[in-house]
């Protein structure tokens, strides 16, 4: 594939390769926390409780850094990009390994996981800002949509591997061994981080903006989302998709494992089979950026909703694990299309705090649909869940088209009337352009002066 030639640069630099190995590593973990997290959640539920639990756990894993983003950015947001991504790294360690040795001990409880899987993602708004804000001053700005699109691509390689090492690992060892490795991982990336820092720390190449995102935080960030109506309904959009995606994370597990801890593997699959399809996708995006990326979007958010429909109907086991491998190849490419539109329509003295203030609000999106997934998995079947999710998925898509379609026609139909407001500002530039050509061309000047007030005395106008 020709276009893999433009990540061919970032591994040249050897700082680059060991962050991006490490990020590698840590999604690697997280990827393996997918389906160690519910099942053992699973585990250690009262009778009848598994839903409620799954949901809490899952939502406690990500939803608490909303909270860390808001509590502390008068602290941190002055600290260099190496220095969030470390208190993160440090803090994850720290607490996934305390799961494990709970676990390991048998003194883990309900609401002991929760705790420290809520105090595990409390720095997880920053660690993420952490990650892209470092990669962006290692990087140059041409090869900052590469760099992203690699470091975003380990996400969905993690998928593949992850869960089936996941599946297998808790099936031998038991799930808390797994979230343990998870620990462990963020130990490799925290020891990275900080070797990198210190090289940073002394590199003169490293330049911050002149307005960081860390000066007024996610609120110049919105404000500047609030005057860009495409922008803000991309923000609307991408929530809701991740929003409705929630419930899938609660529902799969139960569905496949049928509320117990046995096929362990199979869950694996499927999460393996959806990141096969997210990678697969993800190469695409070099072809995907030829075109608009509004339609493509709307495209994958209303393909991803049909996907999830045969659920429903009770298909064989093989037909719902193509269709979850191809809902990966649909949903694959929706970041990096999606950064490619806020990218393309964002000044660059304005990214860093619109990035950030994207974060801090999307952060909320998949928590609260997973918190919302473990009632319904307790009031519905969980193969109707996932139909319903799609079915609403499907509906979000139907209105994000007929917005998409209405603000084109407003745009049509008001651009004619703005444009010729702009028009006399254009004039003005000539007079100051004049004075070297008078004493130049004195003979050609009357016939130019014709359309000055005083046509009759060329001579007084010089």
């Amino acid at each position: 594939m020709p276009y893999l030639s433009a990540y061919r640069p970032l591994l040249t630099d050897p700082r680059l390769r060991r962050l991006l190995g490490a990020f590698g590593v840590s999604d690697l973990g997280d990827g393996m926390s997918v389906v160690a997290v519910p099942l053992l959640a699973i585990e250690i539920a009262a009778p009848g409780q598994a839903g409620m639990l799954v949901g809490a756990s899952v939502a406690a894993y990500a939803l608490p850094g909303v909270v860390g983003a808001l509590a502390f950015g008068r602290w941190l947001r002055r600290l260099p990009a190496a220095s969030l991504l470390l208190a993160d790294s440090t803090l994850r360690a720290a607490c996934l390994s305390a799961v494990a040795l709970a676990w390991a001990f048998g003194v883990l409880q309900p609401a002991g996981l929760v705790a420290l899987l809520g105090l595990s993602s409390l720095l997880h708004a920053w660690g993420s800002a952490g990650k892209f804000t470092l990669l962006a001053e290692l990087l140059p700005p041409d090869q900052r949509l590469a760099g992203n699109s690699l470091a975003s691509s380990t996400s969905s390689l993690a998928m593949i591997v992850g869960p089936a090492v996941a599946g297998v690992g808790a099936a031998l060892a038991g799930p808390g061994w797994v979230i343990g490795a998870d620990g462990l991982s963020f130990v490799l990336l925290a020891m990275v981080v900080w070797s990198v820092h210190r090289e940073v720390r002394r590199d003169p190449h490293r330049a911050r903006p002149a307005d960081p995102a860390g000066t007024r935080g996610s609120t110049s960030g919105l404000r500047f989302l609030r005057g860009r109506p495409t922008l803000l309904g991309l923000l609307v959009l991408t929530w809701a998709f991740n929003f409705l995606f929630g419930p899938v994370e609660v529902a799969l597990p139960l569905h496949v494992t049928g509320g117990d801890s046995g096929h362990t593997e199979l869950l694996g699959a499927y999460w393996t089979a959806f990141g096969i399809g997210a990678v697969t996708g993800g190469l695409t995006v070099g072809a995907l950026r030829r075109l608009s990326p509004a339609p493509v979007l709307l495209a994958i958010v209303g393909c991803w909703g049909l996907i999830l429909l045969p659920f429903g109907f009770g298909p064989p086991t093989a037909v719902e694990l193509v269709c979850f491998g191809l809902g990966g190849m649909i949903y694959g490419p929706f970041p990096a299309v999606s950064y490619t539109l806020l990218q393309s329509r964002t000044p660059a003295v304005a990214l860093s705090s619109v990035l950030a203030a994207r974060s801090a609000v999307l952060l909320t999106a998949a928590p609260v649909g997973t918190a919302i997934g473990g009632p319904l998995t307790s009031a519905f079947l969980p193969a109707h869940v996932l139909a319903g999710s799609g079915a609403a998925t499907l509906l979000l898509a139907l209105a994000a088209v007929l917005a998409w379609r209405g603000r084109r026609v407003l745009d049509r139909l008001s651009g004619p009337d703005r444009r010729p407001r702009r028009e006399p500002a254009t004039p003005p530039p000539r007079h100051p352009a004049a004075p070297p050509q008078r004493p130049a061309e004195e003979g050609r000047r009357p016939a130019t002066a014709a359309h000055t007030p005083p046509p009759a005395s060329p001579g007084r106008s010089r």
